[in-house]
């Protein structure tokens, strides 16, 4: 016989009935907001560079078009080296190419190569990877330097993304002979981990992440592969604020690298900030480092 309406069985039916639609009701919101997360995250705001700061500086520079492995057309500077080096410059997530380092580099005399990644200013490209694909945008711009006849030794700078995109370059093209890394991430998970609004959402982001763009995300990893880049030298520079003190990324990358390696952590200094907090400093750090190293 069925329960009678107000009886005990009835309250119970009807409060699993409540809990279970909940549950489902909380299952899809999740899935859902980890979804648009990912997608927006894999879909940066693009903003195309303009060059004025160069032409203002009197840097000469060519427009060209590199092309990535997997036929990704990428938007790109290049300014001829006056002293047989070239510098390749990665610019970070929803960035695009530093005109404010590319003038720095220029004036001492370097080499510049600078490129929008995939997805990024006015180079083709729909998904951003942060550091899977993006590795096949730096072979195609380190295989165009190599071919200048101008060049006879290539560095490396890239900032937050490009950071670590380059330490994971780096690591697997001993063509790069010095790389200053400018506030790289540990790990992709990580960095995904600190930016997902709510706990419960990151194991559907790194799910959504790997499958709606075929990256693997646990292989983007520049704390594990920093090491091989030693014997050539690393510059590590970031500011001691934010996601660098959550994650201590300066300090681990530090640790798992090889010598020779340096290290510049500055207090109280936010993500990418280093160079806008003390400019000069910076110049004087870097190009030390560069004319140390990359010879």
């Amino acid at each position: 016989m069925p329960p009678k309406r107000f009886s005990p069985g009835y309250w119970l039916r009807l409060a699993l009935l409540a809990f279970l639609s909940l549950a489902l009701t909380l299952a899809l919101l999740d899935l859902y907001a980890s979804y648009r997360w990912v997608t927006s995250f894999q879909h940066p705001m693009r903003i195309v560079p303009s060059g004025d700061w160069l032409r203002e500086n009197n840097i000469p520079y060519q427009e060209i078009e590199l092309t990535a492995a997997d036929g990704i057309k990428l938007a790109a500077w290049y300014t001829p080296s006056q002293n047989g080096r070239v510098i390749l410059l990665a610019h970070g997530y929803s960035g695009h190419r530093p005109e404010d380092i590319h003038v720095m580099f220029a004036q001492n005399g370097y080499g510049v190569l600078a490129w929008d990644f995939r997805a990024h200013g006015a180079s083709d490209g729909d998904i951003s990877t942060l550091g899977y694909y993006e590795q096949l945008d730096v072979e195609a711009a380190l295989e165009y330097a190599l071919a200048q006849p101008d060049v006879k030794h290539v560095g490396a700078w890239g900032g937050s993304m490009g950071a670590a995109t380059m330490l994971l370059s780096a690591a697997k093209h001993p063509e790069i002979e010095a790389v200053i890394s400018d506030s790289a991430f540990p790990s992709l998970e990580e960095i995904m981990k600190l930016n997902t609004p709510f706990k419960i959402m990151q194991p559907f982001v790194l799910s959504f992440g790997s499958f709606f763009s075929g990256a693997e995300i646990d292989q983007v990893r520049p704390v594990n592969e920093i090491g091989k880049i030693s014997p050539r030298a690393v510059f590590i520079i970031d500011g001691w604020d934010g996601a660098a003190i959550a994650m201590n990324s300066p300090y681990r990358l530090y640790d798992a690298a090889g010598e020779p390696k340096l290290l510049w952590a500055e207090d109280g200094v936010p993500h990418l900030g280093t160079y806008g907090h003390a400019p000069q400093e910076y110049e004087k750090r870097v190009i030390e480092f560069l004319d140390q190293y990359l010879k």
